[in-house]
């Protein structure tokens, strides 16, 4: 169901309670005998599941097996999966790996440091580019990842709902750069083939069937992409160029020599 694909589809009061929590053992309105669980323990081993097999695999009661207790006890923890979702999504942006960069350091270095540590978090964490989070948990997490990353846009001349835009610009680039990334491992993974083992076992019928004469750009493009790739796609290749793209779009945006600016290309 799309709902259990998205954040804040969830009770909003119990989900900021829950979010907010002071790390209590147990739940203000728990019932019945006490429990060795916590509601992070819940998280962390929600977070374990989607790890291994995504958001299909995360349901309450695949959950309450790992942490070796019924369902019906895991509810008295978490409401249900849309607010356990938020408490994932703010958990790993909560404990994700953050570049200290100063405020001295060059604008484009603060900014690709923000990108890639996003794009390690994605790919430390597969399910996150299945989740849809067009209404964020407003948690620790949240507010910690946002603080942490407007600060790559301070002091650069912008006005704050340029910087929130810069942030949310680079943000998607990425995102979408992860998703494409992640859908070619899934393939890779699921057809057991490499793109090079890929490439071997069909160029023969393709040298066959495809006509060079009636498609010269595609046939000269692809052949200088295949050999600068490697293969059919170098994800390392897409996500720097593009990302040296959206730098140059932001670039547009400063004013020349803000605080932290280098020449372009540096």
């Amino acid at each position: 169901m799309a709902k259990e694909r998205s954040s804040g589809a969830g009770d909003p009061a119990r989900t900021l309670e829950l979010l907010w929590r002071d790390g209590a053992t147990v739940p203000a309105n728990r019932r019945g005998p006490r429990q060795g669980l916590t509601v992070d323990a819940v998280v962390e081993a929600a977070v374990g599941l989607a790890d291994e097999g995504g958001l299909d695999a995360l349901t309450m009661r695949a959950v309450a097996q790992r942490l070796g207790v019924t369902p019906m006890t895991l509810y008295t923890y978490v409401p249900g999966k849309a607010e356990l979702l938020d408490l994932m999504l703010d958990a790993v942006f909560l404990k994700m790996p953050r570049t200290a960069s100063g405020a001295d350091a060059p604008w484009r270095e603060r900014v690709t440091a923000v990108a890639d540590e996003n794009r390690a978090l994605y790919l430390r964490h597969p399910w996150l580019a299945e989740l849809r989070v067009h209404r964020p948990p407003l948690g620790p997490g949240v507010m910690t990842k946002y603080e942490h990353e407007l600060g790559a846009f301070e002091g650069l001349g912008l006005d704050d709902v340029t910087m929130d835009s810069a942030l949310t610009h680079l943000l998607g680039f990425v995102q979408v750069a992860a998703r494409t990334e992640l859908d070619a491992r899934a393939v890779d993974r699921e057809s057991a083939l490499s793109d090079e083992e890929w490439w071997a076992a069909h160029e023969p019928l393709l040298e066959r069937m495809f006509d060079a004469e009636r498609f010269p750009l595609a046939s000269r493009v692809g052949e200088a992409s295949a050999v600068a790739y490697q293969g059919l796609y170098s994800p390392d290749h897409a996500y720097a160029f593009g990302l040296a793209r959206v730098l140059d779009g932001l670039a547009a945006l400063i004013p020349a020599d803000p605080p932290g600016s280098v020449p372009q290309g540096q």
